[in-house]
Formats: structure tokens, C-alpha cells, sequence
């Protein structure tokens, strides 16, 4: 699968076109969703963050196809391509805080999308081929990268900054069974979880990850970044992020693209770990 080249810098500050990806409609379980995919290799899905596939995550998804992977990007929020707005992206919010597919609140359930994304991943390693398939899961889709390891193509599971349930600090976003299958898959396959937060985020905070721990293990490999590390806030005053408070998004908003900045060896890290689950 091939693509146009994309320029080398885009302004982050204005809406991506995103022209260097395939548009597919992907139907599966019955529903049909739109999905961007670009590049080569393995499959990696990557799951934008609240309110949706912003200019940011694009960004994050190319250097994942610059990696030697084949992204698929589904679009499961939110205004493709755009720059989150204030106004809109609290709309998209608290539509999908209600909507069926996700579970926002309440902890020990999974969130029903996650069965679609694991079909994807199916899909996706079938027409990509490779070992297996990666899962990056951002914020409101973090702990997805982790569900979708019920499904046996998904080799690397990367949570950042996972935000769900929103109510409970110290739960998880899975189902109690679910998440014994999950640790023992781990256990059998000698197969490890990298998760990423800022150690003050309000929304994904020291005891969720305290909770992972506790039930994969050695498995998890927990990675809190200082505050100190977060990228300055946007100066746009209608900026959909200036309603977090604290440094929370490790790969987009909070990134900090600068040679030993932490955000950079957390993305560094995860496009080793990429391609040693998938390309060794």
C-alpha cells in the first residue's frame, strides 16, 4: 500500500487535510466506520485521543508510518483532520461520555467499541501481514490498545495517558475476566504493555496505573513523565485543551519535539518497541 509523500513540516495550528492517507469505509460486525491508512509493514492502529484525529495526531501517525508500518487510523470521534475547538470539541465530549459504544463511566466493563477495533486488527494484520499488529490508545482510547489484546494479532499494546473511567481514579476500563485473559496471554507470549503519563495529570492519575500494575505485573511497564516535560499550553483562546488543567497528552498536545526531550524518547521508545514486536 503506497501513499503520496507528505510535506516534511505542517502547521498544527490549522485543519489537516490529511491527503497523504487512504480514506476506506470499513465495515465490520455490521457498522462501517471511516478508516485512514498509510504506509507499508505491519499494522499499527492508532486511536486518536478526545475530540478526535487532530492535526497532532496525524503528526504521530505519520512517524508511525515513517517507521516502516502501515497505519490505520479509524475515526471514531470528532471532525476528521481538524484543530479541536473549545466549543465543538466539548460537544464531541459529552456526546461520547453517553453514547453506547464507550463506557466513560463506571470501572470492571469494557467499552463495546472495543470489540469493532479488534475486528479491525483482524482485518488489518490479514491484509498487512507481519507477526502481528500494533495498538496505540490516547487518552479517552487508551486502555482500548489493552482490550484489543483479546484479539491474538495484536502484538503491541501502547496505552497514553488512559483516561477511562472517568469517575473512578484507580479503575480500568475492562472487564475483570477480560483483563485475567488479557494478563495471562502476556504471561504465555513473553509480551509486555508500555503505558505513558504525566505524573500530575488530573484525568489519568498515579493510581489507575497503580491498578494496571497490580493486575499484569511485571507485564506492565508504567512510564510517568515529569510535568516539567509537558510542552507549553496553547495560546489560542478557544483551544479545546485549555480546559485541562494539568499536563496530559504525552504524543500530541504536550509534546515536546526537541532532541532528549522526555516526550521524544517516549515516542523513540515506542517505535522501538513497534518494531521489535513487529519487524524482528
Amino acid at each position: 500500500m503506497t501513499t503520496q509523500a507528505a510535506p516534511a513540516v505542517r502547521n498544527l495550528e490549522e485543519d489537516d487535510s490529511l491527503e497523504d492517507f487512504q480514506r476506506r469505509d470499513v465495515t465490520l460486525l455490521g457498522e462501517t466506520r471511516k478508516v485512514y491508512t498509510a504506509g507499508e509493514g505491519p499494522a499499527v492502529i492508532v486511536m486518536a485521543e478526545m475530540p478526535g484525529i487532530s492535526p497532532r495526531v496525524a503528526r504521530f501517525a505519520r512517524w508511525v508510518r515513517d517507521a516502516g508500518f502501515t497505519v490505520w487510523m479509524p475515526s471514531l470521534f470528532g471532525r476528521d483532520g481538524a484543530v479541536p475547538t473549545a466549543k465543538e470539541g466539548k460537544a464531541i465530549f459529552e456526546r461520547a461520555c453517553i453514547s453506547k459504544e464507550f463506557r466513560a463511566l463506571g470501572a470492571n466493563a469494557s467499552s463495546p467499541i472495543a470489540a469493532w477495533l479488534r475486528a479491525l486488527a483482524a482485518q488489518a494484520h490479514e491484509e498487512c501481514g507481519g507477526p502481528g499488529v500494533g495498538a496505540v490508545g490516547m487518552c479517552f482510547t487508551g486502555n482500548f490498545a489493552l482490550s484489543m489484546m483479546l484479539e491474538k494479532a495484536v502484538l503491541a499494546p501502547v496505552l497514553s495517558q488512559p483516561s477511562l473511567p472517568l469517575d473512578e481514579p484507580g479503575g480500568v476500563n475492562i472487564a475483570p475476566e477480560e483483563l485475567e485473559r488479557v494478563r495471562q496471554r502476556l504471561v504465555d507470549e513473553d509480551l509486555t504493555v508500555l503505558a505513558y503519563r504525566f505524573q500530575g495529570d488530573s484525568f489519568c492519575r498515579a493510581e489507575r496505573f497503580a491498578a494496571y500494575q497490580q493486575a499484569l505485573g511485571e507485564r506492565f511497564l508504567g512510564r510517568v513523565l515529569p510535568d516539567s516535560a509537558a510542552g507549553p499550553k496553547s495560546e489560542r483562546p478557544d483551544d479545546f485543551f485549555k480546559f485541562i488543567p494539568t499536563p496530559h497528552s504525552v504524543l500530541t498536545v504536550h509534546f515536546v519535539d526537541e532532541e532528549h526531550a522526555p516526550t521524544t524518547a517516549a515516542r523513540d521508545e515506542i517505535l522501538a518497541f513497534l518494531r521489535r514486536r513487529l519487524l524482528a
